[in-house]
């Protein structure tokens, strides 16, 4: 018989995963900038706690990709500039993709049903002219496209990804210029999984990602040309 290795009994949620979360979400939503330092002393002081718990959630956050370390600087917030935005939305291209194939593979009404209520959720914020709503909307709809897929996987992967996503969005807001087109291009991926059409789901969610990320190079360029 195998000897058991000896467990220590653990939190349901240790700090240094609530330290991550947090630090996670400052980074999403701007609070966190990218290029911004990330001082040990002034975080451990903040969250009243001891380095060893911060160190672990920085780590984390290192091999996330969500920041980096500089030798001899310490640890800073990911920018994103044009080539890894490209390489971002190639990346969930084929990842949503995959995760696309797998629920039209295996049909379900349940998918199908709850994508066309996202859509719902989208046109609703989308007439009221609550934007804010809109784009957390816009991202429910690609969480639950690659949740309904069944892998966890997947699901992983895509969080870090739609992390970056949201960077790039609060740091350059509007770049739909209509919000029902936006509704639209996702109508229209949530349409072909109803109709288990494998071929339009592929180009509709090629043609919205490549959508996206034209319009997020357009608008770097022109904040990087409004620098000068």
């Amino acid at each position: 018989m195998v000897k058991s290795p000896e467990f220590r009994p653990v939190n349901r949620e240790s700090t240094a995963s609530l330290i991550t979360r947090q630090l996670r979400e400052g980074i999403m939503y701007g609070t966190l900038p990218g290029g911004a330092q990330l001082s040990e002393s002034a975080l451990s002081l903040e969250f009243g706690v001891s380095r060893g718990p911060l160190r672990e959630a920085m780590q984390r956050l290192v091999q996330e990709g969500l920041v980096r370390s500089e030798p001899n600087r310490g640890l800073f917030v990911k920018e994103l500039d044009d080539d890894e935005i490209r390489d971002l939305y190639a990346a969930r291209i084929a990842i949503e993709t995959a995760a696309a194939r797998m629920i039209v593979r295996s049909p379900s009404s349940e998918p199908s049903t709850v994508l066309l209520e996202a859509c719902d959720a989208m046109q609703r914020a989308a007439e009221s002219g609550r934007l804010p709503t809109l784009s957390d909307a816009d991202f429910d709809f690609h969480e639950l496209l690659v949740t309904m897929s069944g892998s966890p996987r997947l699901r992983r992967m895509h969080e870090t990804l739609m992390v970056e996503t949201r960077m790039c969005l609060t740091a350059l807001q509007g770049t739909y210029m209509d919000p029902e087109e936006q509704v639209a291009e996702h109508r229209r991926i949530a349409e072909a999984i109803v109709a288990a059409d494998e071929d339009a789901l592929m180009r509709e969610i090629e043609t919205h990602m490549h959508e996206a990320l034209d319009r997020l190079i357009r608008q770097t360029e022109h904040a990087d040309a409004g620098e000068h």
